[in-house]
């Protein structure tokens, strides 16, 4: 077992009718005047903004707001927040949302907070922010793991780079988990969200260090126990105890308790970045979906065991002791068709993508040749041009 820190200062409010309590879960950490921070018209449609805003004035909380944010959520709008707080001398930001949101909420803070510093520049690893404002959830997605997680991840419009950073700032003060405003999520983000949840465990299991057998079973149980809700939440939108499972398990999957022990190096994050960087159209999750595949059938002949160990244990399949190999490939091809039973695209051409910027986008990935990702096989350019190729199609 890796050496580790595991740091989660996040509270969590969760289950039914825990949104109404947002004025007076703010108003206990002293906070008199906030930036209201969300997407599009979705939390006005479902009465979510009426039963934020009420519960606000009856604590007496001050509030502007900033909507807008798109997935993939962009630097520009961040700018715009930024110089909003530092204007109406916001204290503190609430984030009502998805993983977009809460990204660009994360961006805010740290701009707001760091006004001499170009705020790109933290994405770029070239400064650290040195305090940010103090952010809060009120989730509506079951997906990104962000309303427990240190990760922020911005598109730059300027050149559509996808970047991202973790920093002990980007940890929400609380986050409010309420599983039933995920049940009018669409079928295909429902989707989305399961592919992401089970990435951010799945690329925690693959790594370069030993087996971690608590962290491994940790990491198996979260992945069946997604499966077997996300097939009832595809079926069902408004099973309430699906719905709360998949909320529950995005935050467990990216709070670094599944890979706590572990080198982590999130390799198949770091080429969608790319993907969806380069064709905003593209979903974070469906990114994902397709790219896994792509990777693992390149990365399995040189870590066969944990593959057939992944098939075994999360996918209940039969073990091949003559030829591993074919076990390592039906853990892959039962993900694959998994993905593809939620209505996931798990093939670049589903998408409309075909060969012409897979070069740049590997270029890109590799920070026009100044890493090499860490992998069972490292990825340089030509290795991420080949994973790219295989997600063709």
């Amino acid at each position: 077992m890796e050496n580790f820190e595991f740091y989660t200062p996040t509270k969590i409010y969760f289950g039914r009718d825990t949104h109404k309590k947002v004025g007076e879960i703010i108003a206990g950490y002293g906070f008199h005047k906030i930036l209201l921070h969300y997407g599009g018209g979705s939390i006005h449609r479902s009465g979510l903004y009426n039963a934020i805003v009420t519960s606000l004035r009856e604590h007496d909380i001050a509030w502007v707001e900033l909507g807008g944010v798109s997935p993939n959520p962009k630097l520009s709008l961040a700018k715009q927040g930024m110089e909003l707080c530092r204007a109406e001398n916001v204290e503190f930001i609430l984030a009502a949302g998805g993983g977009s949101v809460l990204d660009s909420a994360k961006c805010i803070a740290d701009g707001a907070a760091n006004p001499d510093v170009e705020t790109w520049e933290f994405f770029e690893k070239k400064r650290e922010p040195q305090g940010a404002l103090p952010v809060g959830a009120i989730l509506t997605l079951a997906a990104s793991g962000s309303e427990m997680s240190a990760s922020c991840v911005i598109t730059n419009e300027e050149g559509w780079f996808k970047r991202g950073f973790n920093s002990p700032y980007h940890r929400p003060l609380f986050s409010i988990l309420n599983p039933e405003l995920t049940f009018t999520v669409s079928p295909f983000q429902t989707g989305c969200g399961i592919v992401d949840i089970m990435m951010h465990t799945m690329e925690r299991y693959f790594t370069l260090s030993e087996n971690v057998d608590l962290t491994d079973h940790l990491a198996e149980g979260l992945l069946k126990s997604v499966i077997a809700a996300g097939k009832r939440a595809i079926d069902n939108p408004r099973d309430y105890e699906a719905r709360a499972t998949l909320m529950w398990a995005g935050s467990l999957s990216h709070n670094d308790l599944t890979g706590a022990g572990r080198q982590v190096f999130m390799g198949v994050h770091q080429m969608e970045h790319e993907l969806s960087g380069m064709y905003d159209f593209v979903a974070h999750g469906a990114g994902l979906s397709v790219l896994f595949p792509a990777w693992a059938k390149f990365q399995y002949p040189y870590a066969t065991q944990r593959f057939c160990q992944f098939a075994v244990r999360v996918w209940n399949l039969e073990m091949d002791y003559e030829h591993p190999e074919e076990t390592a490939k039906a853990g892959i091809a039962a993900t694959e068709a998994f993905f593809a039973s939620l209505g996931m695209p798990v093939r670049l051409r589903e998408l409309g993508i075909g060969a012409e910027k897979l070069e740049e986008m590997a270029e890109k990935c590799t920070f026009f040749g100044k890493r090499i990702l860490p992998d069972y096989k490292p990825l340089g350019k030509a290795e991420i041009m080949e994973i790219y190729r295989l997600a063709l199609g």
